[in-house]
């Protein structure tokens, strides 16, 4: 499998808008060598302490991209292949990662389990892959939005390549929007270089108002922790858009 490595740009999102009388916390940003080195850190013990509790949304996710129409998924931020094994054997999976550390791992369970549906496992910005427009039926992040540098272009970028009438879904962790869950969640945004992703996260930083509005969203166990947000592509919609 051929790899392809991008530089992702170090420039910050845009600051959310409030929403309800509520403003999401400003994010610091991550660029592109703080998440590889974040996640060469935590490569080898990725599955033993994520994969539990990432469990509910990325079987969630997969289920929901079982149910659409389209072969051909590209998986962002694939990590170690977790999600792999759960996808329809008639889906044509792409994933991409920015971690040459992961996607070992991924490559690993790829061969050991016989995966078949698996086409490509390449290293890869989010915010700017080399794939054409319209080249994918579904694209699903998971656990990715809170992590790239901007969410806006991530989101634009997805637009892109998935064609119109397709799926972008994501799966993330969100900013709480009040009670102890959104203390903790801005004390932990200081370690978001070490964390390698933004507790302090808001959905209004990824979608905009229109987005936002003709998403569906679902809240997914352990306790709401995670959402599932299914956005479809406007079928008239050109096949290129510009990048946020």
């Amino acid at each position: 499998m051929s790899e392809v490595l991008q530089d992702a740009s170090p420039e910050a999102s845009g600051a959310a808008t409030a929403v309800g009388g509520y403003t999401p916390a400003p994010r610091s940003a991550l660029d592109a060598e703080a998440v590889k080195a974040a996640y060469r850190r935590w490569a080898g013990v990725y599955d033993a302490l994520f994969g539990g509790v990432s469990a509910f949304g990325r079987k969630r996710a997969v289920a929901a991209v079982n149910s659409l129409p389209g072969t051909a998924v590209l998986e962002v931020g694939v990590g170690t292949g977790l999600a792999l094994p759960h996808y329809r054997s008639d889906k044509r999976i792409t994933g991409i990662d920015l971690s040459g550390d992961m996607l070992d791992r991924a490559r690993q369970r790829v061969a050991r389990m016989n995966l078949r549906h698996v086409d490509a496992l390449l290293e890869m910005d989010a915010e700017e892959t080399r794939f054409a427009d319209g080249s994918f039926d579904v694209a699903v992040a998971m656990f990715v939005a809170s992590v790239v540098p901007n969410p806006r272009r991530l989101l634009a970028e997805l637009k892109r390549v998935v064609r119109p009438g397709g799926h972008i879904l994501f799966v993330n962790h969100f900013l709480a929007t009040g009670g102890v869950r959104l203390a903790v969640e801005r004390s932990m945004a200081r370690a978001s270089r070490s964390l390698g992703w933004h507790p302090d996260f808001a959905i209004e930083s990824l979608l905009p108002p229109a987005d936002l509005a003709r998403a569906s969203i679902h809240p997914v166990p352990p306790a709401g922790l995670f959402t599932l947000v299914v956005l479809p592509r406007d079928p008239a919609a050109p096949s290129a858009e510009t990048r946020a």
